[in-house]
């Protein structure tokens, strides 16, 4: 399908910043973010050129998995505060001109939510089928196994959990303590429509961030995974419980709820590498969901049977461009629409896994992505301190120990269990991927002020004379060099760049939001090169060179038939990473440029 001129919307020239709330704000100094502590930082976020605030699970919670395992969809979890003071937030965004999104988590819930806790005290509960229930299988010896070989998500082990008192497993893709909704049941589905959605909408949010958005619907038969990893009984499943038989129909009935709202939507779609699927998401005339999350650029560098199981940087330049191209592509052409993000909750930090985050090129190297990000179709998301240029935290001043995700403490322990505790190789080369990888990067506590107790993630507090408690996970060891008070006021700082990338890719948007990209040079391992164009074809386009490397590179202006032109183009520099320079032809260690051809 030919597209002559893509619509515009106001979302999708928005730029999204995702806040995750225990790590954001702490403004009672409990040290644990809060609602409150958002609110406060509401000008700060809206001074950056911010159209949308995101939040990340703030409902009633165990926190065994941050969150993201839900007890109770109309109650906020009480460290965080009250629904009050979420009606607070919601009123206070609106005020500043910016809207809020929350997140969605409805593949599961929380053990602890009244739902499950009925389903599982009888096979004869009304809501026994609510979640996914499976008798035991045997081996011929007739030891009791799980139903299929799928892996859980998180460690390495089953993803169903033996239920002692009804003597069934029940399905948990995630932690054992996050069992899986069964969405074949109409009831299930109109309670959770009602519960988290309606509930919220109701009181003023305009979107969703839709958690695992294609894990709706499994395919009956439950079969086993290939068998991809044979040192374990255990099997990577995602491509067989993703995109299964009835998503779309699911999609479609949540599309009327959110139609009548108004809301918008942008789902999270894992192991979904075909861009003709991913099309029947987001196509507009498909009315589904707004935008979606492709996972190929953050993938990039990730292990294949763990994410973990990998050294760092394992990934060429080219195999970075290629992800990128991937996810760009998903517009040429059609009506969809997608996303441009490098950072998340789930990631760690972009400076450490694609630049490079010693003291020297830190700041280079965020304001190279921040250039690039700026450069690419798609809706902009940005994740708390990406705007201030966070970096992993560093391994020689932030031990394992210190570690609290699920997901690192589990790979972890699997490694111990697996070639002994005293293995200080296998043990070394598994901190190595953790320090690279792990979700904690980017949960640490945000960094207000560096001279301030815990790098001011409780000033207010302390300002106010009111006790400090240190925060529930390590402050950043490095909060001292890079947090915002140093870079509010600093023409040259990463935050000062951002505000300028978001300004320009405005004022540009035609090219930089709605354009069509085109990679010049997929097999250059040091520099991007990349055309954007409008999508029509006709006018101006913008030519951008991006230097990936420590080191100084020259390059040569692409030819016309490159850049679909007749003759050789004036080329206008229209924005650089380095100030003062304008030499085409050589770049500095990770330096960008962007030019008009006329």
């Amino acid at each position: 399908m030919t597209v002559n001129t893509r619509e515009k919307q106001w979302w999708k020239q928005a730029v999204v910043y995702q806040i995750y709330p225990a790590s954001f704000c702490d403004s009672n100094g409990d040290g644990i973010g809060d609602l409150p502590g958002i609110t406060s930082k509401l000008d700060y976020i809206s001074s950056l050129g911010v159209d949308v605030i995101w939040i990340c699970p703030m409902y009633d919670s165990p926190q065994v998995d941050m969150g993201y395992d839900i007890s109770n969809y109309e109650d906020v979890y009480r460290p965080y505060g009250t629904v009050q003071d979420m009606e607070t937030l919601i009123k206070e965004t609106h005020a500043r001109g910016m809207r809020i999104m929350l997140d969605l988590v409805i593949n599961h819930t929380s053990d602890q939510h009244a739902w499950f806790k009925e389903s599982r005290a009888s096979k004869d509960s009304p809501k026994r089928d609510w979640y996914i229930w499976r008798p035991a299988k045997y081996s011929p010896s007739g030891e009791r196994l799980p139903p299929n070989n799928w892996r859980c998500n998180f460690g390495g082990g089953s993803a169903w959990e033996w239920d002692e008192l009804t003597q069934e497993y029940y399905l948990h893709l995630f932690a054992t303590e996050q069992p899986d909704l069964n969405w074949e049941n109409p009831e299930t589905r109109k309670a959770i429509y009602a519960s988290a959605m309606e509930f919220w909408l109701d009181r003023g949010i305009d979107g969703f961030r839709v958690d695992t958005v294609n894990m709706y619907s499994k395919p009956p038969t439950l079969p086993d995974a290939p068998i991809v990893d044979p040192g374990t009984p255990y099997q990577p499943a995602g491509m067989i419980y993703c995109n299964g038989p009835r998503m779309h129909e699911f999609l479609s009935e949540m599309n009327t709820i959110l139609t009548k709202y108004g809301a918008i939507t942008v789902g999270e779609l894992p192991c979904t590498p075909d861009t003709d699927r991913v099309l029947k998401y987001v196509s507009a005339k498909a009315k589904q969901l707004n935008m979606v999350f492709q996972f190929d650029v953050v993938d990039v560098g990730m292990g294949k049977t763990h994410k973990f199981a990998t050294p760092p940087r394992n990934f060429t330049l080219p195999d970075f461009k290629a992800a990128v191209d991937m996810t760009q592509a998903l517009i040429r052409g059609t009506d969809g629409w997608s996303t441009v993000f490098l950072e998340n909750h789930d990631q760690a930090r972009s400076v450490s896994r694609f630049t490079d985050d010693r003291p020297e090129y830190r700041v280079r190297g965020a304001k190279l992505l921040a250039l690039m990000q700026a450069c690419l179709s798609g809706t902009q998301y940005i994740y708390q301190g990406q705007e201030i240029g966070l970096v992993n935290l560093p391994k020689d001043s932030y031990p394992i120990e210190n570690y609290l995700d699920i997901d690192s403490s589990l790979f972890y322990n699997m490694i111990k269990e697996r070639y002994g505790a005293d293995n200080k190789a296998e043990l070394d080369k598994a901190f190595d991927a953790v320090q690279y990888l792990a979700r904690d990067h980017a949960r640490a506590p945000i960094p207000w002020n560096g001279k301030a107790k815990y790098g001011g993630f409780s000033e207010a507090a302390e300002k106010d004379g009111r006790k400090v408690e240190e925060p529930w996970m390590k402050p950043h060891p490095l909060a001292g060099e890079i947090n915002v008070a140093s870079q509010l006021d600093d023409p040259d700082s990463v935050f000062a760049y951002w505000r300028k990338m978001l300004r320009f890719r405005q004022e540009h948007a035609h090219l930089l939001v709605y354009g069509d990209f085109k990679d010049l040079r997929p097999d250059d391992k040091d520099l991007f090169v990349f055309l954007k164009e409008p999508d029509h074809r006709l006018g101006d386009k913008a030519l951008v060179v991006l230097n990936f490397t420590s080191e100084e590179k020259t390059w040569s202006v692409p030819s016309p038939a490159e850049l679909g032109v007749s003759e050789t183009p004036e080329l206008i520099p229209i924005m650089a990473t380095h100030s003062g320079k304008s030499t085409v032809g050589s770049l500095a260690p990770f330096e960008g440029e962007v030019y008009l051809i006329k």
